[in-house]
Formats: C-alpha cells, structure tokens, sequence
C-alpha cells in the first residue's frame, strides 16, 4: 500500500510563504497521480490542487491558482506544493493524496478517485 508522508507546516504569516512536501514510499510513483486537498475548522475537505502522472498538466482551485504552484520530482518520489502570498483563508489540515493512473494522465479534483491518503500536516497563517 501506498504509504504518504507530508511536511513543511506550521505557522506562516499573511503575504508570506510556505513550501509543503508530500514524499510517498512507492518505487512506481511515476504511475500516480497526484493532489493536495485541505479542510478549515468546521467546515468539508475541499481541493487544492492536483497534477498528472507525468507532471505535465495542473489543475488548481480559484482560491489558491495565482498563488500556489504544485509541482512533482519523481526522482524523489515527491510532490510540492509552494504556498505564496499567504491568507489567513489558508488556514487548514493540508492533505497529500494519490491514485494509481498507470494507463492515462489525468488531474482529477473530486477527493473519492483518489485512494491513498497522507496524515495531513497542520497550516496556520497569522494575519
């Protein structure tokens, strides 16, 4: 089973940044596709952005797509998710998830077509 650790977390500041990593013991990463979703006190999970199994494509969400940047290094079996011109609206469990996309190339935002699924790792930005 796909096992995902994140980290890079904690506390940032209003218009400043933070650098999440997600990195995955997986020998086949390169199959994978690969998203960060979060979820705010009280309120449902929702995404954040997600990218293909080749690194080729992104898709992010309205609230983060001029301010977040998701990229991949396979090499490293890692995603990254480079947090700018933070709000305190960014506040929230930043979670890493994958699914296996061996056969296509897709980025796909609904949170139920990705299985594997990190711990989460806690951001707090201070206005």
């Amino acid at each position: 089973q796909v096992q995902l650790v994140e980290s890079g977390g904690g506390l940032g500041q209003a218009g400043g940044s933070l650098r999440l990593s997600c990195k995955a013991s997986e020998p086949t990463f390169n199959l994978y596709g690969l998203a960060w979703f979060r979820q705010a006190p009280g309120k449902e999970r929702e995404f954040v952005a997600a990218i293909s199994r080749s690194g080729l494509a992104t898709q992010s969400a309205d609230s983060v797509k001029d301010r977040f940047t998701l990229s991949r290094v396979n090499a490293e079996n890692t995603v990254y998710l480079q947090m700018n011109s933070l709000k305190p609206e960014d506040t929230a469990v930043y979670y890493c998830a994958a699914r296996f996309d061996p056969l296509g190339d897709d980025y796909p935002i609904k949170e139920y077509l990705y299985r594997y699924w990190g711990q989460g790792t806690q951001v707090t930005v201070s206005s």
